[in-house]
């Protein structure tokens, strides 16, 4: 494991399989780390196939510096982008898991060079249309007036909404404007995913705008989208891709 101290002085944790481009990049979801099954499952498939491959924790997950509760969307895009800049070179693929979908989608954006992007259970613009949508009255009180609100989760500990982290979301919103993404995309969902309803992925497709966007929704998959037929989809999928995007080079 190598760390990247970024311009922002967070300390982020990450693991880099040198290989060949374009580089695959794994970015997890809201409170996870790169030691998940998705992650180290690409990592294993890069070593096998000689493919560069960057997984990394935002800060306040895994082994990275920070606090959880201190971060933000915004931050951890920071996060993001400062790794991949840092430690890859050339065309990236972008792999973005739940939240990291979202950071994912802000990337296209940002970086300079992408090859192509898959998603997987992408959860955009969670922060307002998920989190501050569901609160009624008293707990969008409690946010404002306490700073932050506990709910139950059934990963694990209780996930701690902060003010900052709903009011941070609303400047990074992507699917309010028009987003494009030149590139070969494909989007992966269940349809048993109870914390991303399908109808985000649906939504997502009418409104990013791709030469080649697919999206394939897995009969009964759950939002962990980590046995091994969905294993074996994210694979395939991200040879797709690169194969799309060789090309079309």
């Amino acid at each position: 494991m190598d760390f990247h101290d970024s311009d922002a002085g967070r300390r982020i944790a990450y693991e880099f399989t040198p290989g060949t481009g374009p580089t695959v990049v794994f970015l997890g979801g809201y409170k996870s780390d790169m030691q998940g099954t998705k992650a180290v499952h690409l990592e294993d498939w890069a070593k096998a196939t000689g493919r560069a491959f960057l997984r990394f924790d935002y800060s306040g997950h895994g082994a990275s510096g920070g606090t959880f509760e201190d971060g933000c969307i915004g931050d951890w895009a920071e996060d993001a982008q400062s790794v991949i800049e840092a430690v890859t070179e050339g065309p990236v693929l972008l792999v973005g898991s739940s939240m990291g979908g979202w950071i994912a989608l802000l990337l296209t954006q940002r970086l300079a060079d992408i090859a192509g992007l898959v998603t997987i259970a992408a959860a955009p613009d969670f922060t307002e249309d998920g989190f501050w949508a569901d609160f009624d009255k008293g707990q969008r009180a409690a946010i404002m007036q306490d700073g932050q609100l506990a709910l139950p989760s059934e990963y694990g500990d209780p996930y701690i909404i902060t003010r900052r982290l709903i009011e941070d979301g609303r400047n990074h919103l992507v699917l309010r404007s028009t987003l494009e993404l030149p590139f070969p995309v494909r989007l992966l969902q269940g349809t048993a995913d109870t914390s991303v309803h399908p109808d985000r992925a649906l939504k997502l497709l009418d409104h990013a705008a791709s030469p080649d966007m697919r999206l394939v929704l897995v009969d009964g998959a759950d939002h962990r989208f980590s046995d091994a037929d969905c294993l074996a989809l994210i694979e395939s999928s991200v040879e797709e891709v690169i194969a799309r995007a060789e090309k079309d080079a």
